[in-house]
């Protein structure tokens, strides 16, 4: 059994039903199963083996899904790019996967022609309306047989390359086998309580394993529907809900505080929302119970942790569960083993805080040509997530801290040291560290502490500005404050706690 199976199993079952809404088509299962079928076939008869990269940079929508689809089912690897990513990010994916191919989005035109003399790897490119050294993407797939071979894929078999943040400051590519995505399929359907013919508004990007493998996937095994929002809009999205009469809705706490928040958000109709979950940061008590008011008709709502490596669900509290257990990110899922260890890796007794680690056929094959951080990640088949936890005496988990300094901002995972090292490019910076800051609304944002070399001037909009240039615009510091130093410890590591003891003493 393999990923592209999936599709094919629900287009012989439900053939006439729809299973994407999205801003380019409606597609029903027999028209999502033909486009995807003649896509192959083109890839194939341009020249893509087995084991090639294709490289996706899409918003969300049909074409995105089309293209994976078409990928996995003869067994090339689907490398999602993050949309937000700049030029240098991009290319420097393209360029690490080393990727053939490249299919984008219109609005992505003057991004991917900045990048293709830098990616010498790529040997075609395809678009919508093509453009100049550029196929269209329409004429693309009717060059393909809607019956393409049949290359024998495997759940062993590489299905995609999942890029993530690492503490080096460059992007890991996740290596995910279809055997990964379809136990990650089976441990979330069970977890989640998923059922068929479901209703999903699929928010978060399908670049993220959450979205993609999780939100999308198992309603298309299921045979349900999916909405895909290629932006997220507040008042569009509750029309979508109302329009669509959508069951499942899924998403970060900073994206249901700004659903909430809109001024005529409870002017809509909610009532068909059966289904709530909610993952990538810490589900507060209190928008908990905002969550509960504002969709009625849910019973509580399942929270979701996992990683990229774990393709990625670990744990999950359902919706039941979630009434008493406040805090908690629920048990180890069916098909895989969790626990927490303390530095020597040995398990640590209920109530005791240390690292949690797990086990089981969704857990990653390694980063991709990455053999010391693959072996510094997966230790004795045991997956080192890098979060601090405890388990309490019912098997529940309870995520404390990151052991690494990460920083969740509305849901995307930002590492302060990529940042620091594009800060210590600029000419007027000596010394800089970055941490998070709590925040009402993304749940974290960046703030930068940045030391001058003597004699320059720099103010804080010229930093800001500076790393937009840089980095994907979520990943800028949203506050910067001058030093004259950095506290150090006697080794020289910037002493990041003291930075956030002193912000608290000033009362920011």
């Amino acid at each position: 059994m393999n990923v592209g199976f999936l599709l094919s199993n629900s287009a012989a079952k439900h053939p006439l039903q729809e299973a994407v809404v999205s801003d380019y088509s409606r597609l029903t299962y027999a028209r999502f199963e033909e486009r995807s079928a003649r896509l192959s076939d083109a890839m194939l008869k341009a020249g893509l083996k087995k084991g090639d990269r294709v490289c996706l940079l899409f918003h969300n929508g049909s074409p995105f899904v089309e293209v994976y689809f078409a990928a996995v089912r003869v067994g090339l690897v689907a490398t999602p790019v993050n949309f937000r990513f700049v030029g240098e990010e991009i290319a420097f994916i393209l360029n690490d996967s080393g990727a053939s191919a490249l299919f984008h989005g219109p609005e992505f035109r003057a991004v991917a022609e900045e990048v293709r003399d830098r990616c010498q790897e790529v040997r075609f490119t395809v678009c919508p309306g093509g453009g100049a050294g550029v196929l269209d993407y329409e004429d693309f797939l009717a060059r393909g047989n809607p019956r393409p071979p049949d290359p024998g894929i495997s759940e062993s078999d590489q299905c995609q390359l999942m890029y993530t943040s690492g503490t080096t400051g460059r992007p890991k590519g996740a290596v995910i086998t279809h055997g990964n995505v379809l136990w990650n399929l089976m441990n979330t359907i069970l977890g989640r309580e998923d059922r068929a013919g479901q209703v999903s508004v699929i928010v978060g990007p399908l670049y993220h394993t959450a979205a993609l493998n999780n939100h999308f996937t198992i309603q298309l095994a299921l045979g349900g529907k999916s909405v895909l929002i290629s932006r997220f809009d507040p008042e569009e999205l509750l029309r979508v809900i109302q329009r669509e009469q959508v069951n499942v809705i899924s998403g970060a706490p900073a994206f249901y505080h700004l659903l909430m928040q809109h001024p005529r958000a409870w002017s809509y109709d909610r009532s068909s929302i059966t289904k709530c979950t909610a993952g990538a940061d810490k589900l507060s008590k209190e928008t908990k119970r905002k969550l509960l008011e504002f969709f009625p008709k849910t019973c509580g709502v399942y929270d979701v942790y996992g990683c990229t490596e774990a393709s990625p669900c670990i744990t999950i509290l359902t919706a039941e569960q979630s009434k008493d257990k406040h805090g908690s990110v629920g048990k180890a899922l069916p098909f895989l083993q969790a626990m927490v260890v303390d530095e020597l890796d040995n398990p640590v007794p209920s109530g005791q805080v240390g690292e949690l680690v797990c086990k089981g056929p969704n857990v990653m094959q390694g980063y991709h040509r990455l053999p010391e951080a693959t072996a510094q990640a997966i230790r004795n088949g045991w997956l080192h997530t890098g979060d601090l936890a405890f388990m309490d005496d019912e098997g529940f988990f309870y995520i404390v801290d990151r052991k690494k300094d990460m920083i969740v901002s509305g849901g995307e995972n930002i590492y302060p040291r990529e940042i620091e090292e594009v800060l210590l490019c600029h000419p007027a910076i000596a010394d800089a560290a970055v941490v998070g800051e709590p925040d009402e609304l993304w749940g974290e944002s960046v703030k930068a502490a940045v030391v001058l070399k003597k004699g320059a001037a720099l103010g804080s909009r010229e930093v800001i500005e500076y790393c937009k240039i840089h980095l994907a615009g979520y990943k800028k510091p949203r506050k910067v404050v001058f030093m004259d130093a950095l506290p150090r410890n006697a080794s020289g590591k910037v002493l990041k706690q003291r930075l956030r003891e002193e912000r608290k003493a000033a009362g920011e």
